[in-house]
């Protein structure tokens, strides 16, 4: 049984259009220019453009036409409204962020697809928070309690209110992921490499051989003197063939180009 159209629902039509990365999250129709968009009633700009693809935590400034607005701006009809993402360059003098400010030293909370994206942050020394089975609602309160930033590959995670720094982690290859991190958070300053353990994220320090040499496999006994231990899940590492290409890894990321919002 058919039923009779919906009377007296009111419907607001705005203009859309999203700019730099933001287009990441448009289909091709809609990338670099205005849309139309209608929704029922007056809903709030966040949840509007988040219907529309965008997760708040990507938009760090909004207008109304001329207006800088904030995300609980209810729509009204007729308006164009743009979105930047983080340092694209606005021609307005007033604009409001509305991501917050990154802090100084960086801590992450990482989404259960990202391993490989995991290590090269504990590699270059960053606090990342990681766990092969990591459910949607303890990383949200992670990344409260303990003011992390979150990484993920799930845009409908950054969708969460609750949320207030996060990326969405855009290439599959780790090798590529991890530059994204560096430039959208200038993480270049903050390098500490070789400093937390890539198993659990403890901190690493230095230990005697004497204290570990039970533990040792026999070639490494014989060939190496200098080890270090995470003061947190006992792993021990030292300077095998493997560091090398750590070393000349960690040197190409510190020749890469800073941030950019375009």
């Amino acid at each position: 049984m058919m039923r009779a159209p919906q009377e007296g629902v009111r419907r607001t039509t705005a203009r859309f259009r999203f700019y730099g990365q933001l287009n990441d999250f448009m289909p091709p129709a809609r990338k670099g220019k205005f849309f139309s968009h209608t929704v029922k009633g007056g809903p709030s700009v966040k949840d509007t453009v988040e219907a529309l693809g965008v997760p708040h935590t990507e938009i760090d400034a909004l207008f109304a036409g001329d207006k800088n607005i904030r995300f609980s701006y209810q729509l009204k009809d007729g308006e164009k409204i743009t979105a930047f993402p983080p340092r694209y360059p606005i021609r307005s003098s007033r604009r409001r962020h509305l991501i917050p400010k990154t802090p100084k030293r960086c801590r992450f909370v990482v989404d259960s697809h990202l391993g490989r994206l995991v290590r090269h942050l504990r590699l270059l020394g960053f606090d990342s928070v990681y766990r092969k089975i990591f459910p949607d609602a303890e990383i949200v309160k992670i990344s409260v309690v303990q003011n992390r930033i979150v990484l993920t590959r799930d845009i409908g995670l950054l969708k969460n209110g609750a949320v207030k720094r996060g990326y969405w982690v855009r290439h599959a290859d780790a090798g590529r992921q991890i530059k994204e991190v560096i430039r959208r958070y200038d993480l270049i300053p903050g390098f500490k490499p070789f400093t937390r353990c890539l198993q659990c994220n403890g901190l690493i320090g230095p230990v005697p051989k004497e204290r570990i040499t039970q533990r040792l496999p026999e070639q490494v006994r014989l060939y190496y003197n200098s080890f270090y231990r995470c003061r947190s899940c006992r792993k021990i590492y030292w300077q095998g063939s493997h560091c090398d290409k750590l070393v000349r890894l960690v040197s190409r990321l510190k020749k890469m180009p800073g941030p950019s919002g375009k």
